[in-house]
């Protein structure tokens, strides 16, 4: 039986990234005092006076007054150690995404906080429960998967350990409820609900710029089915070279085919829309994409270099193979249990990745096409692409029982 609180009054962050000073703002504008921890003191000013001209900005916005900026202000407490978190409800960890780092911090938090403390961590991908196996309390470690920019994006994946107590669940739902969050509960495999269909999104993206099409192609193609951006434009976005530094980390993945247009723009420093430069060219100081036909020269060399022959890549297939990677992998992600619901799934989606609202989500979008139709896509790309197409068992009963993801749960293995 878990000792934990029921109700979070006090918060401390760890870590003055980006993801840091995006959780302590939603945490502070809720409300909640938050203690901030980092081990370098000057990044925590920096990161401190970074939250102070985002609330500036805000009040010369009109969005808030001077008042309720200095309250907020007033809530952040910077600390310098461990010790100093003893008595707060909840510590969300934010640090880049290192195994050994986090369990290192896991385990000097364990073994300073009050023992009814929730312990959670931002990790988008890794092993929550090689984290909490690290601590004398398991049943109160699980995933809080905040999404860039923190503060303003909606979705927050509450990540369930094997071991996470129900009660620790429903604090962190009412939590995420109270800073406005749109809280989607996701069991803990590699990448969670989100970013694991992500993972075999872009890789028919980047399988397609090898085969023939060019980013702003393919960009253009999911922008007009009506997300908010199409993958290369993301990733110009988020930084190219994020994945680039966690697979030199991992020491894996870098030789794969469809990394390589990535490997090259990050080997000539172009990371995205912070250089200036990514899969697309940005003016000075503008977030403006253009196209840059360098970057088409340079996916042309490096696929003929890795011996594709191009071919014309049309908007249709485009679609079909980046919609139809989420809805197989969103089918595996459900029968797995790792979502609820297929419901779950589209929020997540639909608040996190741009996805477009009025097709309802990856899983209602499929629904709308009938299941059947898309076993037949999937059974087509199958024999074309090859056996990581092969649909996904819980597509073959329900397509079989003329029954859409909605209905899921009425079908039994």
């Amino acid at each position: 039986m878990s000792h934990a609180v029921s109700k979070i009054h006090s918060a401390a962050v760890i870590g003055a990234g980006t993801m840091g000073r995006g959780i302590v703002m939603s945490l502070v504008n809720a409300g909640l005092p938050v203690h901030w921890l980092d081990n370098n003191p000057q990044m925590l000013e920096q990161a401190r006076q970074a939250v102070a001209d985002t609330y500036a900005h805000n009040v010369r916005q009109g969005r808030i007054d001077e008042q309720e900026a200095a309250a907020r202000r007033a809530r952040i407490q910077p600390v310098g150690d461990y010790a100093a978190l003893a008595e707060v409800d909840l510590v969300i960890e934010a640090v880049y995404e290192n195994l050994e780092l986090k369990q290192q911090i896991f385990r000097q938090l364990d073994a300073v906080l009050k023992p009814e403390a929730i312990l959670a961590s931002n990790t988008s991908a890794l092993d929550i429960d090689a984290i909490a196996a690290v601590t004398g309390r398991p049943e109160q470690v699980l995933g809080l998967h905040f999404f860039s920019p923190a503060h303003i994006m909606k979705l927050l994946e509450v990540v369930r350990g094997a071991k996470t107590a129900p009660a620790v669940l429903d604090t962190c739902l009412e939590l995420g409820q109270r800073i406005g969050k749109v809280a989607v509960v996701a069991g803990n495999c590699h990448g969670f609900i989100g970013n694991r269909m992500l993972h075999t999104y872009v890789r028919e993206a980047r399988m397609m710029l090898l085969e023939g099409a060019f980013p702003h192609q393919v960009d253009a193609a999911l922008q007009g089915f009506g997300f908010a951006m199409g993958p290369f434009r993301m990733y110009d976005v988020v930084g190219i070279d994020l994945e680039w530094r966690a697979r030199e980390l991992a020491g894996e993945g870098q030789d794969a085919d469809e990394v390589q247009v990535d490997n090259r723009l990050c080997a000539l420093g172009r990371f995205g829309q912070k250089t200036g430069m990514g899969y697309y060219r940005y003016a000075e100081g503008s977030r403006q994409a253009e196209h840059d036909p360098e970057v088409d020269a340079l996916v042309q060399q490096v696929s003929e270099q890795l011996g594709y022959g191009r071919r014309d890549v049309g908007p249709e297939e485009i679609l079909e193979r980046c919609l139809l990677a989420l809805v197989n992998e969103g089918a595996k992600i459900l029968e797995e249990g790792i979502a609820a619901n297929s419901q779950d799934i589209d929020r997540v989606y639909l608040n996190g990745y741009g996805f477009p609202a009025d097709k309802g989500g990856p899983m209602a979008w499929a629904d709308s096409q009938g299941l059947p139709a898309i076993r037949e896509r999937l059974v087509h790309l199958q024999q074309r692409f090859g056996e990581h197409w092969r649909p996904a068992a819980l597509i073959e009963r329900l397509a079989a029982a003329g029954k859409g993801f909605a209905e899921a749960k009425e079908v039994a293995a």
